[in-house]
């Protein structure tokens, strides 16, 4: 690698800040491919390639230059925090979970409590229950029964039931965001998140809908914040506003932890104009 692919980086770095991504990537990738190993491009590639979907490219990349030279505690951290979002994008939230749940016990900040916080929600929400009770049946039904028998026979705890484990991981959904919004009021992913638990976990939408407001004060353009608030002018018969916030979380910039796509929104959008006569 010489003086000529650290020019090709920053120009890569350049072209990123100023929104040519697909620029940016192809000078990354051949940085990359010409012995490029720094962290200050890293993260930075990874991030592009996640928001283009390409988890699994992003997922190995991550774990081939987790030791980057230069990297700081940081930027281990969002390596780590992004890697998480690629098992998640992979449809192994479990593992994401861990890999966060790591950080969170070294010391969390705020990045860890907007995604682990995320990561619960998708982990406990209600519609899910069927499939996390059979991955928690096939698991169990791959222990050893010898280590079960010698437990007992120990007299350690009896292990929690099915049911059991389920409501357990519902109270840890609500209490680790109550805990981030409690560790920043005003930091409106956490407000989400915490409305999010209450909606999609807790099935309280009263309780949600004062979350999701004080999340809608904290930043108006959020776009699950303005998704979930749709619901309620959905209840209430009021169509037009539910449409008009779809059309501002439309706008938004998208991101792999958003609850919904921007395909979804525009089609439902769409639906809610034909179905009530409402034009744009």
């Amino acid at each position: 690698m010489g003086f000529g692919t650290m020019f090709k980086a920053n120009r890569a770095l350049k072209a990123q800040k100023n929104g040519a991504t697909d620029e940016a990537v192809r000078l990354y990738e051949e940085c990359f491919a010409e012995g490029l190993n720094d962290a200050r491009y890293v993260l930075p590639y990874a991030v592009l390639i996640i928001r283009q979907g390409r988890y699994q490219e992003a997922k190995d990349f991550l774990v081939k230059h987790q030791k980057a030279p230069g990297m700081t505690a940081d930027q281990k951290v969002n390596l780590i925090v992004d890697y998480a979002v690629c098992c998640f994008r992979l449809g192994d939230t479990d593992k994401a979970v861990r890999k966060l749940e790591e950080l969170y016990r070294k010391g969390p900040n705020g990045l860890i409590y907007q995604t682990l916080g995320y990561l619960y929600v998708e982990q406990y929400d209600a519609r899910g229950k069927a499939a996390f009770l059979a991955r928690e049946t096939e698991a169990q039904e791959q222990e050893d029964p010898a280590l079960t028998m010698l437990a007992e026979a120990e007299g350690e705890a009896q292990p929690l039931t099915l049911e059991e484990k389920w409501e357990a991981g519902r109270q840890k959904a609500l209490s680790f965001n109550q805990e981030a919004v409690d560790y920043d009021d005003e930091d409106p992913i956490c407000l989400d998140n915490l409305g999010q638990t209450w909606y999609r976990v807790m099935g309280d939408p009263a309780e949600a809908k004062t979350w999701f407001e004080k999340a809608h004060e904290a930043k108006p353009e959020q776009i699950d914040t303005l998704y979930f608030l749709s619901r309620y002018d959905l209840e209430a018969g009021d169509t037009a506003a539910a449409v008009s916030k779809l059309e501002k979380a439309a706008e938004g910039k998208f991101s792999p932890l958003n609850y919904c796509s921007k395909e979804k929104i525009e089609e439902e959008i769409k639906a809610l104009k034909e179905a009530g006569s409402i034009h744009g």
